[in-house]
């Protein structure tokens, strides 16, 4: 074997590990923002990890998740997007309308999946059949619920002539929402009275001052600070024994009374599933925003007995879980 031939195999084999290093694809990197922490969403992310593992991602495997947690405050949203764009994430998955808002600010490029309220109203999408861009995902109807969840309240407490809807006062999307619900109000010819609370203390206060509005039954508002305090307010309407309904079946099962909405946990699976579609390579505007279909409400009796409460048969007739 001559020289050349000598350097040629040897420069084959030098360059051989580089070739194999260049044709690896790196792990795919996720995304995921949210409103509130990670200790109260610890049911929805492993559904979320759930439907990523069903389209062929593991954690940890070959896909990596980067957690972003705003805790309750909303004003740290754009700075952490911020952060995962700079981070070159693949795909975005954005729980929450505000969560979702950062997050379409920060990128017009990146795919976002996103889980809000009403997507067309909040000015995320187009339209639910073609999102467009690069965004698409699930609509829970929050704000659609409204009168009905105001219409098992008055049936379970019938007496209530004056309803407390509790609201976030650092919610931007608060003003809307209080729109609708002084509507369903007065078709039911109910008084309603808001009471705001952005912090754990401010919760503690709202709940003092119930007894002096005459409040005979309490509308939480779907806020995801809610759902992350779920445990502070069902103590506290048991405390200050006041019937009060909730959107979530996460709420009741911390000892809340009622709840009805959307099975969030179902929805978080939905999400990653979408997520999964896209890093296998499908666009976001391909993937038409979807809407429940089915509602799920869920009665606390343990809580009914400690409020002295009896619920009507016609709410257990219809109840999908009863927790004895």
């Amino acid at each position: 074997m001559n020289r050349r031939e000598l350097m040629f195999l040897l420069g084959g084999a030098m360059a051989a590990p580089r070739a194999l290093g260049a044709q690896q694809k790196a792990m795919p990197v996720i995304g995921f923002l949210s409103s509130t922490s990670a200790e109260s969403s610890a049911l929805r992310v492993a559904a979320f990890r759930q439907g990523l593992s069903e389209t062929g991602y593991i954690e940890g495997q070959n896909v990596a998740i980067d957690y972003r947690w705003a805790e309750g405050r909303y004003d740290r949203l754009s700075a952490l997007a911020g952060d995962l764009i700079g981070r070159k994430v693949d795909a975005i998955a954005a729980i929450g309308t505000l969560s979702t808002q950062a997050a379409k600010s920060a990128t017009s490029t990146i795919p976002i999946v996103f889980l809000v309220s009403d997507p067309v109203a909040s000015g995320l999408v187009a339209s639910l059949a073609r999102p467009g861009g690069n965004l698409t995902g699930f609509s829970i109807l929050s704000g659609e619920l409204t009168l009905k969840r105001l219409e098992l309240l008055s049936e379970l407490v019938p007496q209530a002539g004056v309803i407390a809807v509790l609201v976030n006062s650092n919610n931007p999307g608060a003003g809307r929402y209080m729109q609708d619900m002084q509507e369903a109000a007065r078709s039911k010819g109910l008084e309603l009275h808001v009471v705001k609370a952005g912090t754990e203390s401010e919760i503690e206060a709202a709940f003092t001052s119930l007894a002096q509005l005459h409040a005979g039954a309490l509308f939480i508002g779907p806020d995801p600070f809610f759902i992350s305090r779920r445990d502070q307010l069902a103590a506290l309407a048991l405390r200050h024994a006041v019937p009060a309904i909730y959107e979530s079946r996460e709420s009741v099962a911390a000892g809340g009374l009622i709840s009805y909405g959307t099975n969030l946990t179902a929805v978080n699976r939905q999400v990653g599933i979408y997520v999964g579609r896209i890093l296998k390579g499908t666009k976001p505007a391909d993937l038409p925003v979807q809407q429940p279909t089915t509602f799920e409400l869920v009665v606390n009796l343990n809580t009914a007995k400690a409020l002295g409460l009896m619920v009507p048969p016609s709410i257990l007739a219809r109840a999908d879980e009863v927790i004895e």
